[in-house]
C-alpha cells in the first residue's frame, strides 16, 4: 500500500474507528484522548496487522529526528495500551514478542478513501474565484485534468497567454474542491514580482507568522499533514522560485496535490505537463456547413459571448464563415475572442471583422517568427485600444498603475487630477468594464477591479509622460491613508476570505514602495509610507519585509522626518523585526530606545505605549526583569490615561507579568486577573503593533502565579482553559505563550502525561510560525522529562544544547527553569562540580536581573547538592533561607518544598519537634491539590511526626 493510500484509510477494530489520515482514534464514536506518539504507534501497527514490528523500526517512524531510547518507547506504548483497554475484558489489541517487538493482533476491517470529511474540517483558508456559468469547449479538458491530477499530484497547465489556463484551472479546481472537502487555495502570483515573495504569499494566506527572510520550512510544516489543493496561477515570470517550491512541498506534503499554470513548464522532476491549446477553429473548407462551422468550440464561444453583450445574430452561411474567419484569425484565443465578440452589439459582425483584419494586420507585419501570444494578443489589444474614447484610454494607461486588485474609490482617488474629473473617470471606468478591458469581482461587500496581466503590460507600455505626472505619487499617497486607516482592524482579522482584501492590496503597498525609493520615486513619500506600513507588516508577522523598509527609510530620512512620528514608526519597525529576526541586545534596543525617545518629546500617550509595550518585551526576552518591570509600570500607568479597553487590558498584562517574574506574586495576581477579566477589545486597537490582546496572554502567566501562591487545582484548570481559548484564536504567538504557562504548571505538579502532550504540541505549532526560542524551550522541558523517566544522560545533553540556544538567541525568559532542570539531572549522575557552578552562577544572574520567582527554589536545589557533598550545616542555612525567600513573596508552593526537605533533614537529626512546628502551618495553607507529589510528600512526613 503507498503512503497516500496508507493516510486516506479507515480502520475499525472492536469499538475503535481510526482514521489515519484524520489522525483520530474514537471508540464507540467518541474521540479518545490519545497523545501524538501514542497514536503514530497505534498507525505505525495498525498499518501492518499481525506483523511483528521491531522496536528499532517503531522509534524510527515514531522519532524519526530525535535520538530516543527503548524507554520513551515502552512509556508511550504503555499509554496506548492504556487508552485502547487492551487485556480488559479479555480484550486483546497489541502484544508484546519477546526479543523482537511488537505485534497488533486484533481483527481489522479497512475502508479506503480519499479524507473527503477530514480533509479540511478546519480549513479556514480556502479561496477560489467564482466558476464560470458556461465554460465553452473546456469540458474534456477539465476532466482530462482533474483525473491527471489526482493521479500524479503535480500538474502545470501550459499554454500561451490568453488562452484560458486560469479558467480552466479554476473550473478544475471546483470541480475538485467536494475532493478536499473545500481546502482548496488560490494563489495568483500575477500580483508578485519578488521572487523572495514566493513562499511568503502562501504562508500568509494561510495564516503563518513569517518571521524569517526564509518562511519555506515553515510552510513545509504546516503542508507535511494537510491533504490540501493548491493553485498556483500565473508562474512565468517566477519560474525559477516557484519551481523550486513546488519540488520541496512535492517531496515533503504527500499529501499536497498542486496545480499550476505557467506559459513554461515548471521542469521539476514530479511535474506533469498539460498543454492546453487554442480553442479548435473551423477550417477554411467551403464544404462546411452552417452547422458545422458553429459547432466548433471557438466560433461557440465567440457567439455567446458577443450575444452575451446585446448582439442580435440570426447567423445565415455568409455570417457563419465570417465568424469561422475572425476566429482563424484570433487564433482561437479565448480572451481575445471575447473582446472581439463584445464589439459586435457595437459595430456589428462584418465591421468588427473588418477593424480587427486592419489592426491584426499592423500587429503581424515583419513578426512572422514571433510567438503565437505575441503576435495575435499584442494586436488584439491593439485593436480594442484604438476602439476606445480618448478619456477611457487615458483612464486605462493610467489604472496600469495598480497591481493586482484594486477599488473603485481607489481608482478614482488615484485618477483624479486637474485634467479628469471623478464623474468622467467613473463613467470610464463602467465602459471599460463592459468592454472587458476590465475584471471585477466581488469581495466582501465591496466589488474588486483588476486589469488582466497582459492588459497591464499593454497599459504600461503605452503610458504618456502626462499619464505618469503625479500618479505614482498619488497611488503611494492612497495607499499611505489606507494603511493608517485600515490598520488597526488587522490584529482582528482570521485568516482566509476575512484577510484577503487586505491581503492583495498590501500588493500595492510593495508596489508603491518599490517607485517611491526608486530612481523616478519620491523619498517623502516613501518614507510616510514605509512608517505607514510598519504596524500592519509586524500584525502580519511579515518581519523581513518591515525590517527592509524600515531600514531603507531610515537611511533616507531627511531633516523634514527627524524626530518626527514617521521616524518613531520606522524605529519601532527595525527593532521589534530585529528582536524576533535575529535577536540580540543591542541594535533592536537602540531602535527602540530611540522610538521611545521621539514618543516622550512628542507627548502622544498612545505613541509611548506603542513603544513601551514592545520595550518591556525586548527586556523580558533578554533577561533584564528589572528593566522590564519598569518599562511594565510605566505602561500600565499611562494606559489607564487611554480610552481603550483593549489598552488597559495590555497594560495589566505587562505589569502582571514582570511582577510575576520579579516575585511580587501578591500584585502579579491582581494585574493577571484584572487583564483575563477585561472586555473583549474593540475591533480597531491603536496602542499596539504586535497583534494580541492582554486577556488572552494573561492567563498562562495567571497558572504559574496560582501554582507558585499554592492553588495547584486552580493552576491547572486555569492553564487548561487559557490553552483551550488560546487555540480557538488561531493565534500563534498567543498559543505558544498559554502552552509555556501551562506547561510549567504541569511539571510543577508533576503531571507528566499532560506535560509531554503539551510539550509536543508547543513544538509542532512554534516550529510551524517560525518562533525558534519557543522550540528550544519545548525541547528543553523534553529534556526534563527524559531525566524523569530515567534517560538521564539524554536529558542532560537535551538542556544543554537548549540552554546555549537560547543564550545565543538572547531568549531569557525560561532559561532559570531550565538550568534547574539541568542542575538537577546533574546531581543524579553526580557531576557535583558542573551543578554548583551552574546552580552559583544562576543565583548571582538571578539576583542581577530580577527573576526572583525562581530564587527559594534555586536555594532549595542547591541544598540537595551540599547535602549530597555532606555540607549539612550549609545546606541547611540554604534551606532556612529559601523558606523566609518562599515566605516573603508568597509562593507557598516553594515554601512547602524547602519545609519538607528541611523536616526530613532534622528528622534524620532526631529533631522531631522542631520537623512538626516546620511542617504543620505550610501544610494547612494547602486546601486543594492534596494528590500533587509535593503535597503527598509534605503530609507523608508530617504522619510520621503525629
Amino acid at each position: 500500500m503507498n503512503a497516500v493510500n496508507a493516510k486516506a484509510e479507515s480502520l475499525s477494530f472492536g469499538p475503535f474507528n481510526l482514521s489515519v489520515g484524520q489522525r483520530l482514534l474514537a471508540r464507540d464514536g467518541v474521540p479518545v484522548d490519545l497523545g501524538a506518539r501514542a497514536l503514530d504507534l497505534l498507525v505505525a501497527l495498525t498499518l501492518a496487522p499481525n506483523v511483528v514490528v521491531s522496536k528499532q523500526e517503531l522509534i524510527s517512524q515514531v522519532w524519526p529526528d530525535v535520538i530516543v531510547d527503548e524507554g520513551s518507547l515502552r512509556f508511550h506504548m504503555t499509554g496506548l495500551r492504556k487508552a485502547l483497554g487492551d487485556g480488559q475484558d479479555g480484550a486483546r489489541y497489541i502484544t508484546t514478542v519477546a526479543g523482537r517487538g511488537y505485534c497488533f493482533v486484533a481483527p481489522i476491517s479497512r475502508s479506503s478513501h480519499l479524507r473527503q470529511d477530514a480533509a479540511a474540517s478546519d480549513f479556514r483558508h480556502a479561496l477560489l474565484p467564482g466558476r464560470l456559468d458556461r465554460m465553452v469547449g473546456r469540458d474534456e479538458d477539465v476532466i482530462t485534468l482533474a483525473e491527471k491530477l489526482m493521479a500524479s499530484r503535480m500538474v502545470t497547465i501550459v499554454g500561451v497567454g490568453g488562452v484560458g489556463k486560469t479558467t480552466v484551472a479554476t473550473a478544475v479546481a471546483h470541480q475538485l474542491s467536494p475532493s478536499f472537502s473545500g481546502a482548496v487555495l488560490f494563489a495568483d502570483y500575477g500580483m508578485l514580482s519578488d521572487p523572495g515573495l514566493v513562499p511568503a504569499g502562501i504562508a500568509s494566506m494561510l495564516g503563518l507568522t513569517v518571521g524569517s527572510n526564509d518562511v519555506r520550512p515553515s510552510l513545509i510544516a504546516y503542508l507535511r499533514d494537510k491533504q490540501i489543493m493548491l493553485v498556483l496561477d500565473t508562474c512565468e515570470h517566477l519560474i525559477d522560485a516557484i519551481a523550486d517550491l513546488a519540488a520541496t512541498i512535492i517531496d515533503a506534503a504527500p499529501h499536497v496535490f498542486l496545480l499550476a499554470t505557467s506559459r513554461e513548464a515548471l521542469r521539476i522532476e514530479a511535474e506533469s505537463v498539460y498543454r492546453l491549446d487554442t480553442l479548435a477553429c473551423p477550417p477554411d473548407d467551403p464544404e462546411l456547413s452552417t452547422e458545422e462551422i458553429l459547432a466548433y468550440p471557438a466560433t461557440k464561444l465567440f457567439v455567446e459571448r458577443a450575444v452575451a453583450s446585446g448582439a442580435t445574430l440570426k447567423l445565415n452561411s455568409e455570417d457563419a464563415r465570417v465568424v469561422a474567419s475572425i476566429c482563424r484569425k484570433l487564433d482561437g484565443m479565448a480572451l481575445a475572442l471575447e473582446l472581439a465578440a463584445r464589439r459586435v452589439e457595437s459595430y456589428g459582425l462584418h465591421q468588427t471583422a473588418r477593424l480587427l483584419d486592419q489592426h491584426l494586420t499592423l500587429g503581424w507585419a515583419g513578426s512572422r517568427t514571433a510567438p503565437p501570444r505575441q503576435k495575435t494578443l499584442q494586436a488584439t489589444l491593439d485593436w480594442s485600444f484604438g476602439l476606445l474614447t480618448d478619456i477611457e484610454r487615458t483612464v486605462l494607461r493610467r489604472l496600469a498603475v495598480f497591481v493586482g486588485d484594486f477599488t473603485l474609490d481607489a481608482a478614482l482617488e488615484v485618477l483624479s487630477s486637474s485634467d479628469i474629473p471623478a464623474s468622467t473617470i467613473f463613467d470610464a471606468i463602467d465602459n471599460l468594464v463592459a468592454k472587458s478591458l476590465l475584471a471585477t469581482h466581488p469581495l466582501g461587500a465591496t466589488m474588486r477591479y483588476r486589469l488582466l496581466d497582459t492588459t497591464r503590460a499593454y497599459a504600461l507600455q503605452c503610458q504618456t509622460v502626462e499619464d505618469r505626472k503625479g500618479l505614482n505619487a498619488r497611488h503611494a499617497t492612497y495607499y499611505q491613508r489606507w494603511l493608517e486607516q485600515f490598520g488597526p482592524d488587522w490584529p482582528t482579522l482570521s485568516t482566509g476570505p476575512e484577510r484577503l482584501p487586505y491581503f492583495v492590496s498590501i500588493n500595492n503597498v510593495r508596489a508603491a514602495l518599490e517607485w517611491a525609493f526608486g530612481e523616478q520615486g519620491d523619498i517623502a513619500v516613501g518614507i510616510r509610507l514605509a512608517a505607514a506600513a510598519v504596524s500592519v507588516f509586524q500584525v502580519m508577522s511579515l518581519f523581513p519585509e518591515c525590517q527592509r523598509w524600515s531600514q531603507r527609510a531610515l537611511l533616507a530620512v531627511v531633516e523634514e522626518f527627524k524626530g518626527g512620528a514617521e521616524e518613531m514608526h520606522l524605529q519601532a519597525g527595525l527593532g521589534i523585526s530585529q528582536m524576533y529576526m535575529q535577536g540580540g541586545r543591542d541594535t533592536p534596543q537602540i531602535a527602540l530606545r530611540r522610538a521611545l525617545s521621539i514618543a516622550e518629546e512628542r507627548g502622544n500617550a498612545i505613541d509611548q505605549l506603542r513603544i513601551l509595550g514592545p520595550l518591556h518585551m525586548f527586556n523580558m526576552r533578554v533577561g533584564d526583569f528589572n528593566a522590564a518591570l519598569e518599562y511594565a509600570r510605566r505602561c500600565s500607568s499611562i494606559a489607564f490615561t487611554v480610552d481603550d479597553p483593549a489598552t488597559v487590558g495590555l497594560g495589566h498584562f505587562f505589569l502582571g507579568n514582570s511582577l510575576h517574574f520579579t516575585g511580587d506574586l501578591g500584585n502579579a495576581r491582581i494585574e493577571l486577573e484584572a487583564a483575563t477579566r477585561s472586555d473583549p477589545q474593540p475591533r480597531r486597537t491603536p496602542a499596539s503593533y504586535v497583534g494580541f490582546e492582554g486577556k488572552h496572554l494573561a492567563g498562562g502567566i495567571l497558572a504559574r502565579n496560582l501554582w507558585l501562591q499554592g492553588f495547584p487545582d486552580r493552576a491547572d484548570i486555569q492553564a487548561r482553559k487559557t490553552i483551550n481559548d488560546a487555540a480557538k484564536l488561531d493565534h500563534s504567538l498567543t498559543l505558544c505563550i498559554a502552552l509555556l504557562g501551562g506547561i510549567a504548571v504541569f511539571l510543577w505538579r508533576d503531571d507528566v502525561q499532560s506535560a509531554e502532550e503539551h510539550i509536543e504540541w508547543l513544538v509542532s505549532r512554534a516550529g510551524l510560525n517560525s518562533l525558534s526560542p519557543y522550540v528550544s524551550v519545548a525541547r528543553g522541558f523534553e529534556g526534563e522529562l527524559a531525566i524523569r523517566r530515567g534517560d538521564v544522560k539524554l536529558g542532560i545533553d537535551t538542556l544543554r544544547r537548549c540552554i546555549e540556544k537560547l543564550h545565543t538567541s538572547t531568549y531569557e525568559v525560561f532559561t532559570t527553569m531550565l538550568e534547574l532542570s539541568l542542575v538537577k539531572g546533574l546531581a543524579v549522575i553526580g557531576e557535583y562540580e558542573e551543578a554548583f557552578a551552574r546552580i552559583n552562577q544562576t543565583i548571582e544572574l538571578v539576583e542581577r536581573n530580577g527573576d526572583l520567582c525562581y530564587w527559594p527554589e534555586l536555594l532549595r536545589v542547591k541544598a540537595a547538592l551540599l547535602l549530597a557533598t555532606q555540607a549539612t550545616n550549609d545546606a541547611e542555612a540554604c534551606l532556612v533561607s529559601s523558606i523566609e525567600k518562599g515566605a516573603e513573596m508568597g509562593a507557598n508552593a516553594w515554601e512547602l518544598r524547602s519545609a519538607t526537605d528541611l523536616a526530613a533533614l532534622w528528622i534524620a537529626d532526631e529533631r522531631l519537634r522542631d520537623a512538626r512546628l516546620l511542617l504543620e502551618p505550610v501544610i494547612e495553607r494547602f486546601d486543594e491539590g492534596l494528590e500533587t507529589a509535593d503535597v503527598a510528600a509534605a503530609r507523608s512526613i508530617l504522619k510520621k511526626l503525629s
